[in-house]
């Protein structure tokens, strides 16, 4: 397959011309509530379950474990995103939530760790009045279309902002073939990729491996996919890792520009008990600026969870920054039920009165 193709199908489209309150949207039914109720029920009734033992057989869902997969199916060769509306979040407690919102993910695929700390289930929240050079999901603000390192990438929403933070995602298609339009020899430059650095201790507790040369656009797979993180690229140039040229910045900035366009993107208003679906490989996300509550309890609150897809090909080697090399490591790092919201809310909590006492 030629990189110089226009790329087809379900998974190119424009934000603009997209209504996904009609052609993304699953609204969850009374029965499959029930369902869910029940297989909560089940869980529970094994005493306290870490998240790696919450899987289809503990959290079992006959009818909608069904549904879950067809929606699987959406991700992979469909449009790649969906929004899971209906889960009545005011009748659980915060650690159900996430028993329950771990139990649904494992009808799809397999939780991986999301850094060196080994969590199976990340934080999305503002804690960077505690946290020193705190991470992308760590802080506040707008966040700039990426992709992250697994298959499917999901959101659930425990509250929403005080005003904002709106999810923003693009069809990496689409993206490419503008390209492809207007600037293939920058689509090129996309191709043959940029040198990336990570975190240092996702390398140091993970395979070792720091930097790597990273394409952009890959067709490896047999499909196009897409791996984006401009702070990776930056920290290589900073670090001396690689340079850039002035051809290279203009093709980034280009994708960039593309990517933030009103005519690309599609915003999603997501509601507390609303769970987003990405496929990581074909569409990229990113958020709206925000303004948020000051206490930890009302904050903006994301949990999300990085999927791999066992029946889905492997990511591409030239795509593949963090690998199931740095899993081992860094899940000996986690602590049993250290993800549990209420420890840490309260931990953010004790943190926060420590540095301002």
């Amino acid at each position: 397959m030629s990189n110089m193709a226009p790329i087809e199908g379900r998974s190119v489209w424009l934000g603009s011309q997209i209504d996904d309150r009609k052609k993304a949207l699953y609204v969850l039914s009374a029965a499959e509530i029930d369902e869910i109720d029940a297989a909560l029920h089940h869980l529970r009734s094994s005493g306290d379950v870490d998240f790696p033992a919450i899987t289809p057989a503990s959290f079992p869902l006959p009818r909608f474990g069904r549904s879950l997969a067809a929606l699987s199916d959406e991700l992979r060769d469909g449009q790649g995103f969906f929004l899971l509306r209906g889960l009545p979040c005011d009748r659980y407690a915060i650690d159900d939530i996430a028993r329950i919102y771990v139990g649904l993910m494992s009808h799809l695929g397999q939780l991986i760790p999301q850094s060196y700390r080994g969590e199976l289930l990340g934080h999305v929240m503002d804690v960077s009045d505690i946290e020193a050079q705190a991470r992308g999901y760590h802080a506040g603000g707008a966040q700039g279309m990426h992709t992250d390192n697994c298959d499917v990438v999901s959101l659930l929403c425990v509250r929403a902002a005080k005003a904002g933070g709106t999810s923003r995602i693009v069809s990496a298609g689409a993206v490419h073939n503008r390209l492809l339009e207007q600037h293939p020899d920058l689509l090129g430059l996309l191709y043959r990729g940029f040198v990336f650095r990570r975190m240092d201790l996702d390398a140091q507790f993970g395979s070792g491996i720091s930097s790597k040369k990273i394409a952009i656009f890959s067709r490896e797979s047999g499909q196009l996919t897409c791996a984006m993180n401009g702070s990776y690229i930056r920290r290589a140039v900073a670090a001396g890792e690689a340079e850039i040229t002035s051809e290279q910045i203009t093709a980034l900035n280009e994708f960039k520009r593309i990517a933030s366009s009103p005519e690309y993107y599609l915003d999603m208003n997501i509601g507390k008990g609303d769970i987003q679906f990405l496929n990581n490989r074909v569409i990229l996300h990113g958020r709206t600026n925000y303004e948020d509550w000051p206490d930890f309890e009302r904050r903006r609150h994301m949990m999300r969870i990085w999927l791999q897809v066992p029946a889905w090909p492997s990511i591409a080697d030239n795509q593949a920054m963090h690998t199931s090399a740095d899993h081992p490591g860094w899940l000996r790092r986690r602590e049993p039920l250290m993800e549990m919201p209420s420890r840490h809310i309260a931990e953010m909590t004790r943190r926060k009165a420590e540095c301002e006492s």
